[in-house]
């Protein structure tokens, strides 16, 4: 199930700029930018027609790296039409084709997990430094509900050379190459303990989890179960933002939507429906919380500040607000990561 709404391009360049020159020349995204008049048209000024024709032209010259960042623009932010949906299927072609030139070991295996009943399957990307010994910590890692595992291979690559640790790439349920199965705070976290059993057993036994955005969500779950041996909350919703009422900005109520699995434009009382079984207040009750780590800008337009300074005062908890930067500290990701992945690697080692 998904649908189209009405959605500005314009918005989504003035939000994502910085996003996409992390992975893409400066130059090339302001020529996309100047051509784009138009959201889901697939034609001359469509989003998908320019993105994915900058991705041609990569493909063609054999850049595999940057026609999978141009192809993963194209898709974005919602796979809402047969389009999108070809976009992401050429996104993750070209990846693998780029893979063999990664400066870590990567493999991409599909792994199958119990869910509600009977099993589910998900392709899963394995990334660590050269040389890692197998017996290692291993950290499920996701971004959130419109940027997916392969969206976010820089950061990934980063992570894997500054940590002695595995990285189990996936995207949440409702999501990406998760899209089959509809994003749920059951569905998921039964997939995501699917995937924690594995890490278990794949490693040495310790297991992370570092959630961006909505992963921030789940992360928040596995910490406060105590599900994870370490756990990294980066611009995570967990109680306000699911609050009655409450409206996204940039178009997120549509990819939103999408990802619960709606198949037209949610009302407001539908969202509120379905967001009010997200809320974690009945975990953020319990004391039964793992070490966790809880990141965010104090200026983000997605998810409020209360759902980041909650966390303040809880045992084997640290809290860090990076000022003058927005939802996940995008603007000064730098920072953030330079207190993530110290964390993650003093914790899991201890």
């Amino acid at each position: 199930m998904s649908f189209t709404w009405p959605l500005d391009p314009r918005d989504l360049f003035v939000e994502r700029y910085p996003q996409m020159t992390l992975g893409l020349p400066v130059d090339e995204v302001d020529a996309v930018r100047a051509a784009v008049t138009e959201m889901w048209p697939d034609r001359p000024g469509g989003w998908v027609y320019e993105w994915s024709a900058l991705a041609a032209r990569h493909a063609g010259a054999g850049r595999h790296r940057l026609a999978a960042q141009a192809y993963g623009w194209a898709k974005f932010p919602s796979l809402a039409d047969d389009p999108k949906r070809t976009a992401l299927a050429r996104q993750v072609e070209q990846y693998v084709l780029a893979a063999p030139d990664f400066p870590v070991e990567f493999e991409r295996r599909t792994l199958t997990v119990p869910y509600r009943g009977g099993d589910a399957t998900l392709p899963v990307h394995l990334m660590a430094a050269p040389g890692l010994p197998t017996a290692a910590p291993v950290v499920l890692a996701s971004g959130g509900v419109d940027s997916w595992k392969t969206d976010l291979h820089g950061m990934w690559e980063q992570l894997a050379f500054t940590l002695p640790a595995r990285l189990l790439l996936f995207d949440l349920p409702g999501t990406g190459e998760t899209s089959h199965l509809p994003m749920t705070p059951d569905s998921g976290a039964e997939v995501i303990d699917g995937l924690v059993a594995y890490a278990r057993a794949a490693g040495n036994g310790k297991v992370g989890h570092f959630g961006i955005s909505m992963g921030g969500y789940y992360s928040a779950r596995t910490g406060l179960t105590g599900s994870v041996d370490a756990s990294v909350v980066l611009g995570g919703p967990v109680e306000r933002a699911f609050a009655p009422g409450r409206g996204f900005a940039f178009g997120m109520d549509g990819i939103v939507g999408n990802a619960l699995g709606f198949d037209a434009v949610p009302t407001r009382a539908e969202l509120d429906g379905a967001f009010a079984a997200f809320d974690l207040r009945p975990l953020l009750d319990q004391d039964a919380n793992g070490p966790m780590l809880v990141v965010n800008g104090t200026e983000d337009v997605h998810v409020p500040l209360e759902d980041t300074t909650v966390f303040e005062g809880r045992r084997d908890t640290r809290v860090e607000l990076i000022p003058d930067t927005g939802h996940c500290a995008i603007s000064r990701f730098g920072e953030a990561m330079a207190l993530i992945a110290p964390w993650l690697k003093d914790t899991l080692a201890g």
